[in-house]
C-alpha cells in the first residue's frame, strides 16, 4: 500500500516553518519530499491502526503554503478481501461517518475530477473531506483526504474528546 501526503511546509516540523518564514527567506519549493529513508515516525502507527500486515509505503511531503494537507491511498481493489468493489467501498464509508459532524464524504468519482482536493479548503477547520477515485477497468482506487494538518491540535481534540464523553454536540471541537 502506498500512502502520499502532501502538506503545508509547517507540515516539515518547526525547522520548515523557521526556514519559510524568516525574514529574506525565499517562496517554499512548489514541491518538497522528504522521508526518503521510508522509516517516517508516522509509519509503526498507520500500519497498528489500518490492521496492515505489511509496511506501507508512505511518502510526505509539503508545497508552497503554510497548512492544509492533501492524503492519497492508493489500493488495487484485486488485493482487497473478498471481491470488493469501488461502489462497495464508497457505500462503506458513507455508512461509517453517517452524521458525522465534521466528516465530508463526497460522490464516488470515476472521471478523474480534482476539484475537491484544495489541500488549503478547509483550513481553520476541524473538517475532513473524503473522496473516492475509481478506474473499474483496472480495479484501482484512490482514497483521498483533505484537513488542516493545524486545525485540531491537542486543545482541539481534547475538547472534543470531552463533548464525546459528554454526549454534546460536536460543534468547536
Amino acid at each position: 500500500m502506498g500512502i502520499h501526503a502532501i502538506s503545508g511546509y509547517s507540515g516539515g516540523g518547526r525547522a520548515a516553518v523557521e526556514r519559510h518564514e524568516q525574514p529574506g527567506a525565499g517562496k517554499a519549493p512548489a514541491l518538497q519530499l522528504y522521508g526518503l529513508e521510508l522509516a517516517h515516525k508516522h509509519v509503526p502507527e498507520i500500519q497498528l491502526h489500518a490492521g496492515l500486515s505489511a509496511r506501507p509505503v508512505f511518502m510526505p511531503g509539503y508545497g508552497a503554503y503554510r497548512q492544509g494537507i492533501v492524503l492519497s491511498i492508493a489500493l488495487q481493489l484485486r488485493l482487497l478481501p473478498g471481491q470488493i468493489s469501488a461502489e462497495q467501498l464508497q457505500a462503506c464509508l458513507e455508512q461509517h461517518y453517517q452524521g458525522a459532524r465534521h466528516v465530508q464524504v463526497m460522490p464516488l468519482h470515476q472521471q478523474g475530477s480534482a476539484a475537491n482536493l484544495d489541500p488549503e479548503a478547509l483550513n481553520d477547520s476541524n473538517d475532513l473531506r473524503l473522496a473516492l477515485y475509481a478506474n473499474p477497468e483496472h480495479g484501482q482506487v484512490l482514497l483521498t483526504a483533505v484537513f488542516d494538518n493545524l486545525g485540531k491540535g491537542a486543545s482541539g481534540a481534547a475538547v472534543q474528546n470531552l463533548d464525546l464523553m459528554l454526549g454534546a454536540l460536536q460543534v468547536q471541537g
